[in-house]
């Protein structure tokens, strides 16, 4: 099985930056689309970012132009900068990631991003 562990996440100040972290280990033929989601409080999980294993990004609106997503294939890993950061952003943030044998689909357990003075 395909297991995620997220890391990274911790209490920054506004306008601050943090690079969260995903690697993937286990039984891996071949490693497709991998996202960043995140919940904030009291709100549902949305996508944050995503990325296919040629490299095309799609970002939700609220982030686009602060937040980067970029992946090492070689690691199965997934990362996201995440720069002028604002209360909004945060939210426990998790890794998504599908991929062969069997089309599998896992998350990660979840990193939490704080945003506050």
């Amino acid at each position: 099985q395909v297991q995620l562990v997220e890391s990274g996440g911790g209490l920054v100040q506004p306008v601050g930056s943090l690079r969260l972290s995903c690697a993937a280990s286990g039984s891996i033929f071949s490693m497709n689309a991998m996202g960043w989601y995140r919940r904030a409080p009291g709100k549902e999980r949305e996508l944050v970012a995503e990325i296919s294993r040629f490299g095309s990004t799609n970002y939700a609106d609220s982030v686009k132009g602060r937040f980067t997503i970029s992946r090492d294939n070689a690691k199965n890993t997934v990362y996201l900068q995440m720069n002028s950061l604002i209360s909004e952003d945060t939210a426990v943030y998790y890794c998504k990631a599908n991929g062969l044998p069997g089309n599998f689909q896992v998350w990660g357990q979840g990193t939490l991003v704080t945003v506050s003075s």
